[in-house]
């Protein structure tokens, strides 16, 4: 089955008419009772627009449309009523209805299709700016950021001493935060989540917030971690520091009784850089349109800072967290958001996590972990698995060892009384060197598949991205160079991982490739099936372990090929941040945004995932089907098998 939305439908014209019958009538009847010219024209709109409505409501309820004999029989009443109306005002009024019902007929077609055109010559107008900005995408993204955004993004909270605005305050056990309304929506921004991990904390475990009265501003984004500044990453130009542990809550203005759901994004960023404060994860539209949900963002350590065994580092056995110091400071705000997200109009008991790339590796891992049991219920997990961390703590002790090399330093006490600069300094010399969590077999099963299989994740909900073109988008971020580097070295960790004449076969594929050009294309093809296939393994063990599972594969085309299309274009058309994605060199389909926000929407409130017709107006009725099934979103249409 291929969905995508129509301009207009059936159910269109049946309001049409009724809508019709009310202007027709409502200005002949004020004729006739000789009522003013402008007085005609009013109620002629005061009725017809009044019908329009509740006819709306009727023909498009859900008791309607989920029933198919309930659609029949009310086009059919509405049929009759059109009839006995033509009947009644030729008799009596000497009026035929038949024109006005022409008119609003030609309206029911002609506005959705200029609608449609002015979006074509739109989207037509944003490929132009992209192409002359971008190119053909070969030099990877590229930003054009004013400078008084980038000053205004980095701006610092303040204490608070003074008056506040009260009707933006929440009150927490940490402290009193004061956020801002936009429109419809509040956002706290830069609340922190536990200590700062500087100075005797630097690779530490994260520790939890004294309680506290003080008021805190909550308008600008916590800094971002220290991170690896490649030339597509777009934080490079947001501050960055080791006190980088906030997060971001965005929420509908409205208060309400009912509890709303809650959805934790976890930012992407190969482990390595990244952060809450990319406009891509912005949660202001997705809170804007669904008011009913609190979206959270969040930042935790990375690199060397937040993933590094130090257990040969002479001082090292005082460190035993460093390995997987993300991955805590991950469990740690999900407490903090577990304890203080009812002040915010959160249930606690309703959180979902959702994850890109390293985002999504890092909600593999915590599914396996029985830390984070009653944390969160459900998962959209989008490009991650565990082929996306280490099996053994051997590499990440190498990253050490290198660490202490780059840096001229002999041990901990060393190392810890290195400035930040340094350090930085440092993980951006050691780029190659993988830092990432480590399944060590004590804090994080050894074997995820296997954890899976057993029911370590029984108790959540998963649906599984998987895109076809995700190692372009990769090479948009690190450079070209880097990337050649990156794919040769990842080749060489899955041959090391398979046996058999299958080594030989994919070797004297390669060697077969006419230049230099099409063997890494042919290299970053084999890496990108290899994990996708690693994805599908996640989806599969899962799903053999008791956890309902919904597999959606992503094949958008993207604007300009060298630039890809995969978790980026992914998390900004559900997240529905179109200007965001123009920056990376997409436009996004705002019909296929609706559509997956909408299931989205279902998912994190438990409901059946499934599309009645028309509640998306011009979209007809659509399963997602649980694994083994899943739903192809493929140049615009969404195919469900």
């Amino acid at each position: 089955m291929i969905i995508m939305k129509r301009l207009f439908t059936i159910d269109d014209f049946m309001v049409a008419l009724i809508a019709a019958l009310g202007y027709g009538f409502g200005e002949n009847i004020a004729y006739l009772l000789g009522w003013p010219q402008p007085a005609c024209i009013a109620a002629c709109f005061v009725l017809g627009i009044a019908l329009e409505e509740l006819i709306s409501a009727i023909v498009f309820s859900k008791a309607v449309q989920k029933k198919p004999i309930n659609r029949v029989i009310t086009f059919v009443v509405i049929f009759l009523i059109v009839v006995t109306a033509q009947c009644i005002s030729v008799r009596w009024m000497g009026v035929s209805m038949l024109a006005y019902i022409m008119e609003e007929s030609a309206f029911v077609i002609g506005l959705p299709v200029i609608g449609f055109v002015i979006n074509l010559l739109l989207r037509a107008y944003h490929i132009r700016k992209i192409r002359k900005l971008y190119g053909d995408g070969s030099e990877g993204f590229i930003f054009d950021v004013k400078k008084e955004d980038i000053e205004e993004t980095n701006m610092q909270n303040r204490a608070i001493t003074g008056e506040y605005d009260k009707d933006c305050a929440v009150k927490t056990r940490t402290g009193i935060f004061i956020g801002e309304k936009q429109k419809n929506v509040i956002r706290y921004l830069g609340i922190p989540y536990a200590k700062p991990p500087v100075g005797e904390l630097r690779w530490k475990a994260p520790e939890s917030l004294p309680s506290s009265e003080n008021v805190f501003e909550a308008v600008n984004f916590g800094a971002s971690a220290i991170q690896v500044e490649h030339s597509g990453v777009i934080l490079k130009l947001h501050r960055q520091s080791e006190d980088c542990l906030y997060l971001n809550i965005f929420t509908g203005a409205k208060k309400t009784e009912a509890k709303k759901p809650v959805l934790v994004m976890f930012h992407h960023g190969d482990f390595t850089c990244g952060g809450s404060a990319n406009p891509l994860l912005d949660g202001y539209n997705y809170a804007g349109s669904h008011p009913d949900v609190v979206f959270i963002s969040f930042n935790y350590r990375l690199g060397i800072f937040g993933f590094i065994d130090f257990s040969t580092v002479p001082g090292g056995e005082a460190y035993p967290d460093a390995l997987n110091l993300g991955l805590l400071d991950q469990i740690a705000a999900l407490k903090w958001i577990k304890e203080n997200i009812a002040a915010f109009g959160g249930d606690p008991k309703k959180i979902s996590v959702i994850g890109f790339e390293s985002g999504a590796a890092s909600i593999c891992m915590l599914t396996a972990d029985k830390r984070v049991t009653g944390l969160f219920n459900k998962a959209f997990v989008f490009f991650g698995s565990p082929e996306m961390v280490y099996d053994t703590p051997d590499g990440s002790r190498i990253l050490a060892e290198n660490l202490l090399k780059e840096t001229s330093t002999k041990t901990m006490d060393e190392l810890v009384r290195l400035d930040t600069r340094s350090l930085k300094d440092a993980s951006q010399k050691l780029w190659k060197d993988f830092c990432g969590p480590v399944c060590d077999g004590t804090c994080f099963p050894a074997d995820l598949y296997h954890a899976y299989r057993e029911g370590y994740a029984s108790d959540i909900d998963f649906i599984i991205g998987i895109p076809s073109n995700e190692t372009s988008v990769f090479r948009s971020f690190v450079g070209k160079k880097n990337y050649e580097v990156l794919i040769s070295e990842t080749m060489s960790e899955i041959k090391s991982s398979i046996n058999g004449p299958i080594v030989d076969a994919v070797q004297e594929y390669i060697r077969t490739q006419a230049d230099a050009s099409a063997k890494l294309d042919t290299k970053s093809k084999l890496v990108e099936e290899w994990l996708a296939l690693s994805i599908y393994r996640v989806a599969v063990s899962l799903s053999e372990g008791g956890s309902r599972v919904y597999v959606m594969y992503w094949d958008e085309k993207p604007v300009l090929e060298k630039l890809g299309s995969g978790s980026v274009d992914a998390v900004a058309t559900l997240l529905g941040n179109s200007e965001a994605l123009r920056m990376y060199g997409s436009v996004m389909n705002k019909d296929l945004s609706l559509i997956l926000q909408t299931f989205l929407l279902k998912f994190i409130k438990g409901e059946s995932m499934q599309l009645y017709t028309n509640e998306i107006k011009g979209v007809d009725a659509l399963k997602w089907k649980a694994f083994p099934e899943d739903l192809t979103v493929s140049d615009g249409k969404i195919m469900c098998d």
